[in-house]
């Protein structure tokens, strides 16, 4: 019974968990320059992978290199890299949410790449979610620039890509989950430090506060959430995970209201409730498809 359900409830802890972040990630740049973070996350979220793999005893040798390499370009440098950059240039409100128009690319690239097919039921669920997304976005009076929202798309569509590669090296190869997401979060850090080194940016401020915070984005949110991201779109339909994972600005919002007093207008107020009911409809849509396979 819990291996049926262990995707879905993965889904909402990682809802949860991604959620949260933004406002973390956000009070972390008060300690630390956009791209220094970014390269530490990666390094301590591989790092700590890598020892996962060594004390559960998994294969930790190199599998398929060149395809985890280019995985771990796209979904971890690329996607590490745009996000930050468009949090920098736009600020973390409503900009940040533009990454999560990544089930649009996913549409695109499932259709055309993985011929997943879509029932009405999940275009219904899609069409709710989406809508609820662009008012919350508000693109109509947005107030950042061009180049952040570009830069915000542009993760998106890093994140898009790597998960269906992912999705593809699972079909192809019988390799190790854990070590898919340990590799790759190795190989995708590799830029970010060079990145970190190269720029001219200013010294991190060291405290307690922010050793906490970072070992929480790295260990958490970084690499336990990359792995279950992968976890899950290991088990169900690469569509219906990235529309899934829809809530999690929503919880963003939520927080960031309940921890910084953020207010929102009617109009994103609406957009929650659209994501909801779009996320409610997807749930009843994968609930009827269990009992059907009972």
């Amino acid at each position: 019974m819990f291996k049926k359900y262990a995707p879905i409830l993965g889904l909402v802890l990682l809802t949860l968990l991604w959620g949260s972040s933004w406002v973390i990630a956000k009070e972390a740049l008060g300690y630390s320059p956009p791209f220094v973070f970014a390269a530490q996350r990666a390094v301590l979220g591989g790092l700590s992978l890598m020892g996962v793999l060594w004390v559960s005893k998994s294969p930790v040798m190199w599998q398929v290199p060149k395809k985890i390499f280019w995985i771990g370009l796209v979904q971890v440098s690329g996607f590490m890299l745009f996000q930050t950059w468009a949090l920098v240039e736009g600020g973390p409100g409503k900009t940040a949410v533009l990454i999560f128009t990544m089930p649009i690319w996913t549409l695109i690239l499932t259709r055309l790449w993985l011929k997943e097919s879509l029932s009405l039921w999940q275009w219904s669920a899609a069409w709710f979610t989406l809508m609820g997304l662009i008012f919350i976005i508000e693109p109509w009076a947005l107030k950042t620039s061009v180049f952040s929202q570009v830069l915000g798309l542009m993760a998106a569509f890093c994140w898009a890509l790597g998960s269906l590669l992912v999705k593809k090296l699972r079909l192809n190869h019988s390799v190790d989950l854990l070590n898919i997401t340990a590799w790759q979060m190795v190989m995708g850090s590799v830029p970010l430090v060079l990145l970190a080194v190269l720029l001219p940016e200013p010294s991190v401020r060291w405290t307690g506060s922010y050793v906490v915070i970072l070992a929480f984005m790295s260990i958490v949110t970084t690499a336990f959430c990359w792995w279950l991201w992968i976890y899950i779109l290991d088990r169900i339909p690469a569509w219906t995970a990235s529309v899934s994972v829809l809530g999690t600005p929503v919880v963003a919002m939520m927080t960031s209201h309940w921890t910084v007093r953020e207010q929102f207008s009617g109009v994103e107020l609406s957009g929650i409730t659209l994501i909801g009911i779009g996320l409610s409809l997807l749930g009843w849509v994968s609930w009827r498809a269990n009992r059907v396979t009972c």
